[in-house]
């Protein structure tokens, strides 16, 4: 089952607010406990709601489909106010403060299950003509660069064989993985407006805009920018030396 987390906190911040303020008019001394609780926790709910709605949000990643940028276990910050300020749970941006651009690392509504949140490299923006050949990215007639590092190694400690490469994506370097397997997902589509081509940096392990198209302008999130604590549940192992590490 999921669970809007984003409308379960907008009912808790307005139920605490309505029963404190209801409450503090019927109630004399002594004060009734569950309005002295509502009045605790009502300013706390408020600025949550806030700061989550508008300015940072904290996500996990649960997936490998990002590696290596981001690795299982991650617990990174998105900036809520890069792709524009919108409502919490109805989405509707009521100010506009900036577009994805090519090479972010975005995290967005799921378009086929908006209820589910993913995260990917945006590499195609309106207008771009993306074409996807033996692995190797080409955006309006110019390929993305790739410098071969050599094998990864996966701190998961996946059996699979994963090569790790420098890609530059028109000016944004970063690292991806392919494997040594052929794959039969070769593309070329022209970005529509208003909508964005986002793909895993794990290029062989990622559910991406290969196989459900494209991500509309509307679903953005936000922008990943750190990680600000990795535990990896399967292992229990935390990593330190991730902490505070930049998102590009």
């Amino acid at each position: 089952m999921n669970i809007d987390f984003s409308l379960l906190l907008v009912l808790i911040t307005l139920a605490s607010g309505i029963i404190w303020f209801i409450g503090s008019l019927i109630f004399r001394k002594p004060e009734n406990i569950v309005v002295e609780y509502a009045r605790s926790f009502f300013p706390l709910l408020l600025l949550v709601l806030v700061l989550r709605s508008f300015v940072f949000e904290p996500f996990r990643i649960p997936s490998g489909s990002m590696k290596p940028t981001l690795l299982v276990g991650d617990f990174i910050l998105v900036n809520k106010f890069a792709y524009g300020v919108r409502l919490p749970v109805i989405h509707k941006k009521i100010l506009q403060t900036g577009a994805p651009e090519r090479g972010d690392v975005a995290v967005f509504r799921y378009p086929r299950d908006p209820r589910l949140d993913y995260i990917k490299r945006i590499v195609g923006v309106p207008g771009d003509v993306l074409q996807y050949r033996n692995k190797k990215l080409t955006v309006n007639g110019v390929p993305a660069s790739q410098e071969i590092i050599g094998e990864y190694d996966d701190p998961d400690g996946g059996r699979q064989t994963n090569i790790e490469i420098v890609e530059d994506l028109i000016g944004v370097e970063h690292r991806i993985l392919n494997t040594r397997t052929p794959r039969g997902d070769d593309f070329e589509y022209k970005v529509p407006e208003g909508m964005y081509f986002a793909m895993g940096d794990n290029r062989d392990n990622s559910n991406d805009s290969r196989y459900w198209r494209f991500v509309p302008e509307d679903h953005l999130v936000g922008k990943a920018f750190m990680v600000w604590m990795h535990f990896n549940w399967d292992n229990g192992w935390f990593k330190f030396s991730r902490i505070g590490d930049g998102i590009h």
